[in-house]
């Protein structure tokens, strides 16, 4: 009986560990990320992958995803210190030690995958790899989040690039579709992002950063969620003019009309469960973005 006791919160330890350890790389977000990278390689005009092209390029855009989530909670323990939204985070409570070995890990696991995409896709695919991580891990977390509103604004590119990756990995010369795709990609952030910052704009301002919500005011803030939808659903159509078929028409009007429905009530009446309705509405809205995408590129 001691020994199955022993056992057992032997195991419980170790799964406590691998969940603490899975939970710095930010998989969720990487895994979105991916699928963008994927969607971008199956718009462009000449989608022509082999088997092993496909997963090194959704292995190397969810690895160097997953450095640069890590390197974020790495950087940002203090002030996720703060945050009830963050505060469980592993390097905030203790249960992963935040020792430099951890930056080593990063560093391999991106200099991996940008390797693996210059080797086995092209060269012009493995930067796109690199930058989408460098804007996040870099640009966003480090260079910008402390010190502008614009910092998730610029941080959007990094799920741009995924996008530029994945149709690069395909065609070094990049087509109109998923040209266009990345700038939907880059027009999403904003207002995703916002909506969740008004939801958790006390928190934001007790950490000290500078989310537009803290800066201009909750009201305000909401006001250019909703004009952000709006320029982001216009943008999402712009790939008819270019050849996207109807399902893709019909999904961007369906995800990109609830989006902006709910940002408009989140003007009605600023509060956290209008708040969260209208980020919940934006990740609808990219959903059916790449959806689409991907159904009208296999029926061409």
């Amino acid at each position: 009986h001691a020994m199955s006791t022993t056992l057992a919160s032997g195991s419980s330890e170790v799964g406590r560990l691998a969940r603490s350890v899975l939970g710095i790389f930010k998989l969720r977000i990487g895994v979105m990320i991916m699928v963008t990278a994927l969607v971008g390689a199956l718009v462009a005009p000449t989608a022509s992958l082999g088997v092993g092209q496909w997963l090194v390029l959704a292995m190397s855009v969810l690895m160097a995803s997953a450095s640069a989530g890590a390197f974020n909670q790495y950087y940002e323990f203090e002030s996720d210190a703060r945050m009830g939204r963050t505060r469980n985070r592993a390097f905030v409570t203790g249960a992963l030690r935040r020792r430099p070995l951890w930056l080593a890990v990063m560093a391999a696991m991106l200099a991996g995958a940008v390797a693996a995409a210059w080797q086995v896709l092209n060269p012009l695919a493995a930067i796109f790899v690199f930058l989408g991580a460098f804007f996040y891990g870099v640009v966003y977390t480090v260079w910008l989040k402390r010190r502008t509103w614009l910092n998730i604004v610029v941080g959007g590119l990094a799920g741009s690039f995924a996008v530029l990756a994945g149709a690069a990995a395909v065609d070094t010369q990049i087509g109109a579709l998923p040209g266009l795709l990345a700038v939907t990609l880059f027009l999403w952030t904003p207002p995703h992002f916002w909506s969740l910052a008004i939801a958790n704009e006390a928190e934001y301002a007790a950490a000290g950063v500078p989310m537009l919500p803290v800066v201009v005011g909750p009201g305000r803030a909401a006001q250019a969620v909703f004009a952000s939808a709006v320029l982001l659903v216009v943008a999402s159509l712009l790939p008819v003019a270019f050849g996207a078929g109807l399902v893709y028409l019909v999904c961007c009007v369906a995800g990109g009309t609830y989006f902006v429905y709910r940002a408009w009530q989140l003007t009605r009446a600023v509060n956290r469960g209008t708040a969260i309705a209208s980020f919940l509405a934006s990740i609808v809205q990219l959903s059916a973005v790449l959806v689409g995408a991907s159904v009208d590129a296999g029926l061409r």
